[in-house]
């Protein structure tokens, strides 16, 4: 799982190394090379499993789904954004940091209350 590219449809086994990897930043932080350049990629599709080649000088719209199952893998990319939240438990298990201040409760009176008491008793 790519930390750099959330939405990655395929791995890409470098030239150089022959290893896998979902983006450039993975290979760039896991070896101590450089990434090799090539025109012929080697590409592993997430969904069905299966590896299929490309080569990046006939590259065309068609070419932007696997062979195998048709899955559409040259997709924009999704990056992690940073955010700011404020971290609290499971809303599903405790709910009291969450105020919604459109409802208002009715205000509860007792009996020592005397402010309109005679009007609410009778």
């Amino acid at each position: 799982m790519c930390k750099h590219i959330l939405n990655a449809q395929v791995s890409i086994r470098s030239p150089c190394c022959r290893q896998w990897f979902d983006c450039a930043h993975c290979h760039a932080e896991s070896q101590d090379h450089e990434l090799k350049p090539t025109m012929e990629m080697v590409f592993a599709c997430k969904k069905c499993k299966k590896c299929f080649r490309k080569d990046m000088n006939e590259f065309e719209e068609s070419d932007e789904f696997c062979p195998f199952c048709d899955n559409h893998f040259v997709i924009e990319a999704k990056e992690p954004k940073p955010r700011l939240e404020v971290e609290g438990d499971d809303v599903r298990k405790d709910a009291r940091m969450i105020k919604d201040d459109r409802l208002k409760g009715r205000e509860e009176f007792t009996i020592w209350d005397d402010e309109g008491e005679a009007a609410r008793l009778g």
